[in-house]
């Protein structure tokens, strides 16, 4: 069953695959406008990165070295052995942070530390173990060493005018190293999706009050929130609501004037108390697109629309691992792509037993992970979707496609990493 615009209920005749409620969710949130905001440096960790950023300059800007030791002509250290050394001029001694003021010529050398500037006419640089004073002036050196040798050339990490980072780097602290070795201290990034999380049900308390006979503790408003706070959300306002129709239609008109997304876990099947598809269609315009995907765990998925405000409505099921799935498939999957972040993280695996898969639907089966001489082995994670130990004890999840029976022992399958 279903709701139509005026309320009454109609049969859902169908319902979306995965790929359709995909492709209907990215049509709806085309009209999104995704604003950025440039942030100072040391804020932009966690971040994803809004452009390509170019660099203005090399990167290094001189010739430096990598070791300490001597700057020389790699020439000049043809033929020289531990028993047969060259002796050259030292004629120079060049401190970390300053420039290198005189030009190495044949027969000469200037000492450099590490980091250190490499002066003209030098093209390699000899260990300084492999040398030896002769005089105060002079060196011994025993190690024949070719151009380029413990050298560090100019635009060697990062040529100039070059791409160094694309637009959807999840910026790291090693992104936050490449950005400040650019000279770029202000960061263009996507400003973070503002979101309402809606849990409904009489039989909810919180996660600090003893459950009395038929109650439950809330879990999806923190489940969701930490999901919300990984992948960079800002949280506006979190709810849990009695299964009243004027307590979520207050919450969701509330929710879509101050935010991007409104998700409402529960409520979203055909019980007697589930009026989360009423309340979206008629708050939002043009309102639910999907209601119900063809996906173990998470049929009972309501997709929606506010085109006036550009907010995504969304309804979860009410069993928490099925409600962490379908927002990882989902909502994750769009943002991601509306963000232009890679795909998630996946691996192959060998199954290790046969599962079947559920009829006429996509199955998204956990798995854990176990590492061997031969690679890994998925080992299925069965449960029923309101058990959330099924998902703490996974490491990610493999498709099952809804015409396929399941899946075999010793299957090669893709694993997205949790």
């Amino acid at each position: 069953m279903g709701w139509n615009r005026k309320g009454k209920r109609v049969r859902l005749l169908t319902v979306d695959s995965l790929q359709q409620a995909r492709e209907k969710l990215r049509s709806a949130a085309e009209r999104k406008k995704m604003e950025l905001e440039f942030i100072e440096l040391n804020q932009a960790l966690g971040r994803i990165l809004a452009s390509d950023l170019v660099s203005p300059e090399p990167v290094p800007h001189f010739r430096r070295s990598t070791v300490d030791g001597y700057a020389l002509r790699a020439a000049d250290t043809q033929g020289v052995t531990e028993s047969i050394p060259v002796f050259l001029e030292v004629i120079e001694k060049i401190e970390i942070g300053t420039p290198a003021l005189r030009m190495v010529q044949p027969g000469q050398c200037t000492y450099v530390p590490t980091g250190g500037m490499i002066p003209e006419g030098a093209d390699a640089v000899v260990m300084v173990e492999y040398s030896e004073a002769f005089d105060e002036t002079s060196i011994a050196v025993y190690d024949s060493v070719s151009p380029g040798r413990n050298v560090v050339a100019i635009g060697e990490d990062i040529r100039e005018q070059s791409l160094f980072l694309k637009k959807g780097s999840l910026i790291r602290p090693q992104e936050i190293g490449v950005l400040s070795s650019a000279g770029i201290h202000t960061v263009p990034v996507y400003k973070p999706w503002n979101i309402t999380i809606i849990s409904t049900g009489d039989e909810l308390v919180s996660a600090d009050r003893k459950p009395g006979p038929g109650q439950i503790r809330d879990i999806n408003t923190y489940v969701l929130e930490a999901m919300s706070r990984k992948y960079g959300f800002k949280t506006i306002e979190t709810q849990v609501l009695r299964d009243e129709k004027s307590l979520l239609e207050e919450a969701v008109k509330k929710g879509i004037k101050t935010s991007d997304l409104v998700v409402v876990s529960g409520g979203s099947s055909q019980g007697e108390k589930d009026h989360t598809a009423q309340v979206m269609d008629e708050i939002a315009s043009p309102g639910v697109f999907t209601h119900g995907i063809a996906l173990k765990p998470g049929k009972p998925t309501i997709l929606a629309y506010d085109e006036q405000s550009e907010t995504i409505l969304t309804g979860l099921p009410g069993h928490p691992a099925a409600a962490m799935l379908v927002f990882e498939l989902l909502i994750i999957w769009l943002y991601r792509a509306m963000t232009h972040q890679s795909e998630p993280k996946e691996t192959l695996a060998q199954m290790e037993s046969n599962v079947a898969s559920a009829p006429g639907r996509t199955t998204c089966l956990l798995v854990s992970l176990e590492e061997s001489a031969e690679g890994y082995t998925a080992k299925p994670i069965l449960g029923k979707s309101g058990l959330m130990t099924t998902l703490s004890r996974s490491s990610g999840y493999t498709m099952i496609e809804s015409g396929k029976e399941g899946l075999k022992q010793g299957e090669t399958v893709r694993v997205v990493l949790l």
